[in-house]
């Protein structure tokens, strides 16, 4: 089986998004594990399908895996990389569209500058909605995180590995754009434990479906710093959803006021949100990286 498919990336964050509409695609979590392999694959964060859409009110649906196989709901990056995917192959004339996504429905725009604006639809709170098991909603939780530590070390070529358990006391905010994230805010993120605790914190027995873990600094009342540990994916160079979900969290925390620049080791992003149950606006960038086919086995 032949597709053909296109690298895309958007702040760092890469993705081989495929055409699902003019040719047929059958994938596995095995195929897709072996096709983010950046030594045997092609690589990526994440891989995006674009497929028909199950109401006719809207124009595409989009659909997302993550690195180690598994489907997720929702993608920031990706939805901007999907905007620009869609215009460019010619699967539609409208530089705005209405997308279907597991998450609920976005609608990205591509600005004559090139730039992709997206409407994410308005954050979630309630820990059903995330989900989350808590006792009763609130804007900051306690939460222990247990879980082994590994720290990586070479001998004669090979990976040694060693490590103890560690319990960490923090404080989240948790907040669903469609997928969930856990925001905490550290005084600097270039020493926030991304690496070390955001692995256990990713499969916290409180996150049934796992969690984004994102790590926020705070710079002035508009501009913030971003890391996040993605589920499936680890650490990224950007994530579009966590930025939301910083500037949400730093937002009904009185931290900052939107607009709010958010500063990610890929990049700059800008999101607005007007609080309460306006939707949250991203906007940043969208390029292709190159083109490709995929020959894959017939099962």
């Amino acid at each position: 089986m032949r597709i053909r498919f296109a690298k895309m990336q958007g702040q760092g964050n890469d993705f081989v998004v495929i055409d699902g509409v003019r040719q047929a695609v059958a994938l596995t979590p095995e195929r897709i594990r072996a096709l983010a392999d950046r030594h045997f694959g092609v690589g990526f964060d994440q891989l995006l399908v674009v497929e028909k859409p199950a109401s006719p009110e809207n124009d595409f649906r989009y659909r997302i895996w993550n690195g180690d196989g598994g489907e997720v709901e929702q993608c920031g990056n990706g939805a901007r990389c999907f905007a620009r995917f869609v215009l460019d192959e010619g699967l539609t004339a409208k530089h705005e569209i209405r997308v279907e996504t597991a998450g609920g429905v976005i609608r990205p725009r591509v600005e004559a500058s090139g730039q992709v604006t997206v409407d994410m639809g308005e954050p979630r709170f309630r820990p059903e909605d995330v989900p989350f098991a808590a006792d009763a909603p609130s804007l900051v939780y306690p939460l222990s995180v247990a879980g082994r530590v590994v720290e990586v070390s070479v001998d004669m070529g090979k990976p040694v590995y060693s490590g103890a358990e560690k319990v960490d006391g923090i404080e989240v905010a948790i907040v669903s754009i469609g997928n969930p994230h856990a925001v905490q805010v550290v005084p600097d993120v270039a020493t926030a434990p991304v690496t070390t605790q955001g692995p256990r914190l990713e499969r916290h027995p409180h996150f049934p479906n796992g969690v984004n873990a994102g790590y926020l600094q705070v710079v002035d009342r508009h501009r913030i710093r971003l890391r996040v540990w993605e589920r499936g994916a680890g650490e990224t160079l950007s994530c579009g959803t966590g930025a939301c979900a910083a500037v949400v969290t730093a937002i009904e925390r009185k931290l900052a006021d939107s607009p709010v620049q958010v500063e990610t080791r890929g990049g700059t992003l800008t999101i607005s949100w007007k609080g309460g149950d306006n939707p949250v606006i991203m906007k940043g960038p969208a390029q292709a990286v190159f083109e490709g086919a995929l020959e894959l086995e017939e099962r």
